[in-house]
C-alpha cells in the first residue's frame, strides 16, 4: 500500500489526486495533507481521508483548523509553516509524495522528499526549473523515484523505454515533441492582445487550472518551463526538445526515434490520467477520466509555434542556454509579472517585457545548493518588482 503525503491538497492537482485515491479503496493511505490557507476545504478533506497530519501556512489558520477538527472528533494533528511541509514530506512512514505546491514555495519540501528516498510525483515545475541539477542529484544519490505529473512529461515518460533511464541517446531518441494547446489567444489578432484582461487570460479552452498556470498557458511560458523541466527529467539536450501546437489537447506529447518511429500518449484532457498512472506505476488503475473516442475527436491538428506571438517561449530557451541562474531569474520574474497582471497593475503584453528586462539585468552565477537558488530567486523578484513599478499601466483593462 502506498502511504501518501499530498503537498497542496486543496489545489486542482491535490483535489484530483484525492479523487483518484477515493476511486481505488485499499490501495492508498493518506498520511498528510497540506494547504496554504483554504481552511474549509482542508477541513473537509481531513474529515473524509483522516490523515495523521495537516499543514497550513499560518498560525491563525492552523489554530482554527485544529479547533474545528477537535470539535468533529478528529485525531489529525495540525502543523504550521514551511518547516512543517519539509517534515511531512520526509516522514519515515511515507512512501509517496505528491508535490503539487505551486511556485518556488514547494521547492524545499519536494527536495526533502527526494532526500528521503521517496517516490516523488512531481507536479511542481519549479523544483526542476529552478533547481534541476540540485534536485536530480538528490534523486540519484538517495535512491528516490521521480515520476512526472504534468500531462506532457507523463506522456513522454510513457513513450520512452523504462521511462528514459539511460539517457536519450541510449534509448535511440531523435526528438522530444512537447504539445501545446496554444491557449486562449492562439488565433487572436495580435493587435487585440494589448487589451487582454485577466478574465480572458485564465479562460483556457481545454483545461481547468489555477489562475497562475492558466496565464502561463496563455503566454506559453508554461511550455517554456516544461522544456526546461524535460531537459532535467530526461537528461535531454535542449536542442532535442521541440514544441508543437496541438489545439485539441488529445496527444499529450510525442517521442521521435532515430528509426523514424513516433510514439505518443493520447487521452482526454483530464489530469487524473497522469495522476493515476504515477500513483500506481507500473500498474494501471481507474482514474475517473472519460475514455477517448477517436471517432468523436475526428481530426487531430498540429501547427508550428509562432514565436512572435509567444515571446515567453523564446525567453525560456534563451535562459536555459544561458545557465541555471538565468532560469531561476526567468521563473521568478514570470511569477511577479503574472501576479502584477492578475492584479491589473501591468498589461498582458508587459509580461514578456518585464521578464526580458529582468533577464537583461541579471549576471550569471554558479548554483550549488538550495541556498543559492533562493538567493538568486529573491534578487530576481526584487528586480522584477522594480521593473513592474516602472512600467506604465496606461491601457491596462479595468
Amino acid at each position: 500500500m502506498q502511504r501518501l503525503t499530498i503537498l497542496g491538497s486543496t489545489g486542482s492537482i491535490g483535489a484530483n489526486t484525492l479523487d483518484v485515491v477515493a476511486r481505488n479503496p485499499g490501495k492508498f493511505e493518506v498520511v498528510a495533507l497540506t494547504a496554504r490557507s483554504r481552511v474549509e476545504l482542508l477541513l473537509e478533506q481531513c474529515l473524509r481521508f483522516r490523515p495523521n497530519y495537516a499543514v497550513l501556512g499560518d498560525e491563525a489558520a492552523a489554530g482554527r483548523l485544529q479547533r474545528e477538527l477537535a470539535t468533529a472528533g478528529s485525531r489529525t494533528r495540525v502543523l504550521c509553516g514551511a518547516d512543517a511541509l519539509v517534515e511531512v514530506a520526509s516522514l519515515p512512514e511515507i512512501t509517496t509524495v505528491m508535490a503539487a505546491i505551486v511556485g518556488i514555495a514547494g521547492l524545499r519540501a519536494a527536495h526533502a522528499a527526494a532526500l528521503g528516498g521517496k517516490r516523488v510525483l512531481l507536479a511542481n515545475k519549479e523544483a526542476l526549473v529552478t533547481a534541476g541539477g540540485v534536485f536530480m542529484s538528490a534523486v540519484r544519490e538517495h535512491g528516490a523515484e521521480l515520476l512526472p505529473i504534468d500531462s506532457e512529461h507523463n506522456a513522454i515518460f510513457q513513450s520512452l523505454p523504462r521511462g528514459g533511464r539511460g539517457g536519450m541517446v541510449a534509448c535511440g531518441v531523435r526528438r522530444i515533441l512537447l504539445t501545446a494547446s496554444g491557449g486562449p489567444f492562439r488565433t487572436t489578432p495580435l493587435a487585440q492582445l494589448a487589451g487582454v484582461t485577466p478574465e480572458q487570460a485564465v479562460a483556457h479552452p481545454n483545461w481547468s487550472m489555477g489562475r497562475k498556470i492558466s496565464v502561463d498557458s496563455a503566454t506559453m511560458m508554461n511550455k517554456g518551463l516544461e522544456v526546461i523541466e524535460a531537459r532535467w527529467l530526461f537528461d535531454a539536450d535542449p536542442g532535442m526538445i521541440e514544441v508543437v501546437i496541438h489545439p485539441q489537447s488529445v496527444v499529450h506529447s510525442l517521442v521521435e526515434y532515430q528509426d523514424g518511429s513516433v510514439l505518443a500518449q493520447l487521452g482526454n484532457p483530464d489530469m487524473r490520467t497522469p495522476i493515476a498512472h504515477a500513483l500506481a506505476y507500473p500498474q494501471r488503475i481507474a482514474s475517473g477520466a472519460d475514455f477517448l473516442e477517436l471517432a468523436a475527436v475526428g481530426t487531430l491538428q498540429f501547427e508550428p509555434v509562432d514565436i512572435g506571438r509567444f515571446p515567453c517561449l523564446r525567453l525560456a530557451y534563451e535562459a536555459l542556454r544561458a545557465g541555471p541562474s538565468s532560469v531561476i531569474t526567468l521563473n521568478a520574474a514570470n511569477e511577479i509579472a503574472v501576479e502584477e497582471f492578475l492584479q491589473r497593475r501591468i498589461a498582458y503584453l508587459d509580461i514578456p517585457r518585464l521578464i526580458e528586462d529582468v533577464l537583461s539585468r541579471s549576471a550569471s552565477r554558479q548554483i550549488n545548493d538550495l541556498e543559492d537558488v533562493e538567493e538568486v530567486d529573491a534578487e530576481a523578484r526584487m528586480a522584477a518588482v522594480r521593473v513592474a513599478a516602472g512600467l506604465k499601466a496606461v491601457g491596462v483593462p479595468s
